[in-house]
């Protein structure tokens, strides 16, 4: 339904429209007959929405710290998926991934060619050499953040090293691209061509992905992507950075048993870190990292 002047604004601030995001939208209007895609209200998120988003990275933080503090060689991922149950809990928030779609376990684990979601386990016990993401996200009170981080296990050969800092590296150029009236296609298309400058690829199927109100929302972030194209990013998004980098091909498969890890094709190592940014008025704020 289309406000007139003097209703109230949709983002529930309660001034009228004139006086709060009227010409906000007439500049996205003159975006989106230019043909962009832009972003619809429901993914713009309001002052105090943000203020509960950022109350639950504060969860996923610490709990990532306390992940930091604690990982170590000879340790099985199901001690990882403990921990951040735990301390999840004892902070007044729930693990999102936990039974999301079917999901069996509070974290994703992913080891070495795993790309993604990686299934905690007894079985598993990590190894000196091994590189491992964890991949923490929060629901606390309904309100959601995410971020993963890398980590080394013991020594670690140079190549993987290698692999792990372009991949940060990779998240820190997609991050200076994070502006208000930008392109998302902004942000993937530096994350892709600082990998490929190194030798690495980037994974096409997975990326990143709206969230806040819930787990997963509008927009999906790629990363074989060309500047100026897909949505528009404007004050209000909230969305992560979380480049999947290959050291090898970029194709993958998923694990026919469990159905949710995601493994590279050629058995080359994968790294990835997440950030979670909020589209600001002059920029970009990290929220969970």
């Amino acid at each position: 339904m289309k406000l007139s002047r003097n209703d109230a604004c949709w983002c529930g601030s309660g001034l009228k429209y004139k006086k709060c995001h009227e010409m906000f939208d007439e500049k996205i209007e003159a975006i989106r007959r230019q043909r962009h895609v832009v972003p619809s209200h429901d993914i713009i998120k309001n002052k105090r929405q943000i203020e509960l988003i950022k109350d639950s990275a504060k969860i996923n933080i610490e709990v990532l710290d306390y992940v930091a503090e604690n990982i170590k060689a000879g340790m099985a991922t199901e001690e990882i998926d403990h921990m951040v149950y735990e301390k999840t809990i004892a902070m007044g928030g729930i693990p999102a991934p936990l039974h999301f779609e079917g999901y069996p376990k509070s974290v994703c684990t992913s080891v070495n060619e795993q790309v993604c979601h990686g299934i905690p386990s007894r079985n598993d016990i990590l190894k000196d050499g091994d590189i491992i993401n964890v991949d923490v996200s929060t629901n606390k009170n309904g309100y959601f953040s995410d971020s993963s981080r890398m980590f080394l296990i013991g020594e670690v050969s140079e190549e993987k090293k290698k692999l792990v800092q372009i991949t940060k590296e990779c998240v820190e150029l997609g991050l200076k691209e994070v502006k208000p009236w930008g392109f998302l296609g902004d942000v993937g298309s530096v994350v892709h061509d600082h990998a490929f400058e190194n030798g690495y690829t980037v994974v096409r199927e997975i990326g990143g992905h709206g969230i806040g109100l819930a787990f997963h929302e509008e927009p999906w972030v790629g990363y074989n992507t060309k500047p100026g194209t897909k949505m528009l990013m404007v004050p209000g998004m909230i969305f992560t950075i979380e480049p999947m980098v290959n050291m090898g091909k970029a194709d993958i498969y998923v694990d026919e048993d469990n159905g949710w890890t995601v493994y590279t094709a050629d058995g080359k190592p994968s790294a990835q870190w997440e950030i979670q940014v909020l589209v600001t008025e002059n920029g970009a704020e990290v929220i969970s990292y």
